[in-house]
């Protein structure tokens, strides 16, 4: 018996349509929704009480293998019977009823929850955890972790002086402050006002926001198949190092950090070799920088390991999570990281023990079923399986990409038109599944997708190419 079928023995055979997606019921369900939320973003509208494992359900009752999973927040598929008994447990009501200010008030339990969840997968060399709300929230709060850290550094841990208590009141140095976060070409980081600073994907995530001047670095752009162009792409890799080193060296101000996602997601799920992120791990340490990986998209599981970068065999500073773990926070070691005075890194409720509760569960189950196990191997099939179609369409399916990183696999197309064309061909085959970047598709699986499942995707994909 598959996991899937352990967990969901009435998950469906395959997908179920009924009607073009979207139809008629999740248009009408659309077009009220629209009179009073923004819904210019949405795919169809989804009824989550008849979705199941890997296949989520729409407003008419379509039953689609999900390929997305909610931008990769899916951990255990949909209506996981173990989540649903923590979500009726009576931590769950306590913790919902008494959303706890954590930095004053700490629940009685909350050691525990995080001992027995996030701490007992804490990536190696980092053994505290802050909590948060979401990726961007995560992220922000590791960016002034790092910034107050560096600033206290410079201070020689001395008390702030009159001069900077006054001129922070005015938004001016030197209570504030003149140091900066460096981040890559084609990064995303999160939508709010520090971390929009780091994004760099997509113009439309930024226009029309205040932002920080803050440096950038050139993030390589690798050749495929990573076999054939070994030469060039180390090459590529070096150059982006080298440029790396000299911004941070020669930048104006103090660079108190540099973060990266272990896979560039949102910009189109672009790669890189362990060597590369061991560099940059080396120029950090040289030039005494905090290194932040963001495991905001790629973390919980996914790559096989529970945190991508751990295919790096590199340690950071650290390591922002959210999604999948359906929690957020960070990782540190250092004490310092935390903050040297009470309410600097603090907001009203510094996560929420329910969250924690359900990664809690996450976790658990990883653990009993080894997920990232079947990850992995399920991973290594269906990379097979697509790198089998990318012979038969050489000119359509460019780029495949991700092989041995369990399910963060990805292709380019030709054009974003092209893209578009694709993702809506799978669509209407009955396969939910998202784009990254100008061109790319990237796969986004629960870690309860199995074999069977792999089989159906390729299937769809085949399918749909050969309509382009």
């Amino acid at each position: 018996m598959s996991i899937a079928e352990t967990y969901f023995p009435n998950e469906p055979a395959g997908p179920e349509l009924k009607t073009p997606v979207p139809g008629p019921a999740s248009k009408a369900k659309l077009e009220e929704l629209s009179t009073v939320f923004d819904t210019k973003a949405v795919s169809f509208v989804t009824d989550y009480y008849n979705s199941i494992g890997n296949y989520i359900c729409d407003a008419d009752g379509n039953k689609l293998l999900d390929s997305y999973c909610q931008i990769s927040s899916i951990a255990l598929g949909y209506n996981n019977p173990e989540l649903l008994k923590t979500a009726h447990s009576e931590e769950m009501a306590v913790a919902l009823c008494n959303r706890p200010a954590l930095a004053c008030f700490p629940s009685t339990d909350y050691y525990d929850i995080l001992k027995e969840g996030l701490l007992s997968v804490a990536p190696e060399g980092l053994n505290r955890v802050c909590t948060a709300h979401t990726g961007s929230d995560a992220n922000e709060m590791a960016f002034k972790a790092a910034l107050m850290y560096q600033a206290n550094k410079q201070r020689g841990g001395k008390s702030f002086t009159d001069e900077e208590l006054s001129s922070v009141m005015e938004n001016k140095l030197p209570g504030t402050s003149d140091m900066v976060i460096l981040s890559f070409e084609k990064a995303f980081h999160g939508r709010l006002f520090g971390s929009l600073s780091t994004t760099r994907s997509k113009a439309i995530h930024k226009l029309d926001i205040p932002a920080f001047d803050w440096p950038k670095a050139p993030f390589p752009a690798l050749k495929y198949p990573l076999d054939k162009y070994e030469a060039e792409n180390k090459e590529e890799e070096e150059r982006c190092l080298k440029a790396l080193d000299e911004i941070i060296a020669n930048y104006p101000t103090k660079v108190a950090a540099v973060i990266v996602e272990p896979v560039q997601s949102e910009g189109g799920d672009n790669h890189a070799s362990a060597a590369f992120f061991q560099g940059i791990r080396a120029i950090t340490k040289k030039h005494d920088v905090i290194m932040i990986i963001d495991e905001v998209q790629t973390g919980g599981g996914g790559s096989g390991k529970m945190w991508l970068h751990q295919h790096y065999d590199v340690v950071p500073d650290i390591m922002t999570f959210s999604k999948k773990m359906q929690n957020a926070g960070f990782f540190f070691s250092e004490e310092g990281l935390a903050g040297d005075q009470p309410f600097r890194q603090f907001n009203t409720w510094c996560g929420d023990p329910s969250k924690a509760l359900i990664a809690k569960t996450i976790i658990e189950q990883i653990k009993a079923n080894d997920l990232l196990k079947n990850t992995a191997e399920t991973g290594d099939y269906l990379y097979n399986k697509l790198e089998s179609i990318s012979l038969k369409f050489p000119e359509k399916m460019l780029n495949l990409r991700g092989k041995g990183r369990g399910f963060f696999i990805a292709f380019d197309l030709t054009s974003g038109a092209t893209r578009n064309q694709l993702l809506a061909e799978c669509k209407a085959l009955g396969l939910n599944i998202g784009g990254c970047g100008d061109q790319g598709v990237r796969l986004r699986l629960a870690l309860v997708f199995g074999v069977k499942h792999a089989d159906i995707l390729a299937d769809i994909v085949e399918k749909a190419f050969a309509k382009l």
